[in-house]
């Protein structure tokens, strides 16, 4: 949880403004209603979700809702970890950046121009 909260407090500008408020969960993998609203088949290929309402589908007379929030999940990190033998706390911020990134609808390019710049 500590490398999870270090790279949100470190997200890039373009980012940051987004992620205030964002509850942030560590899972050690998805469960299985999960990889079927999202339609992966094994929980390994899955490394985090953003869960929440995007910006521009709020509306000030919206019932009052849960906190926008980003489920890590612990052991697919950890098996990317092992396998790629990438920075661990770089690995977190990396899917942390992804999950708010396409959630507010930056392209993969926008997202690799942002981690280049971490």
């Amino acid at each position: 949880m500590a490398l999870a909260e270090a790279a949100l407090a470190n997200l890039p500008p373009q980012l940051s403004r987004h992620a205030a408020g964002i509850a942030i969960l560590v899972e050690d993998m998805a469960d299985e209603e999960t990889l079927e609203e999202l339609g992966i088949e094994s929980a390994w290929e899955l490394t985090g979700v953003y869960r929440g309402i995007p910006m521009g589908d709020r509306s000030v007379s919206d019932p009052v809702r849960l906190p926008d929030m980003i489920v890590l999940y612990r052991d697919p990190i950890l098996i990317e970890w092992i396998e790629t033998g990438e920075d661990l706390a770089k690995l977190v911020g990396s899917v942390l950046v992804h999950e708010i990134a396409h959630h507010f609808g930056f392209s993969d390019a926008e997202i690799e121009a942002i981690e280049a710049r971490m």
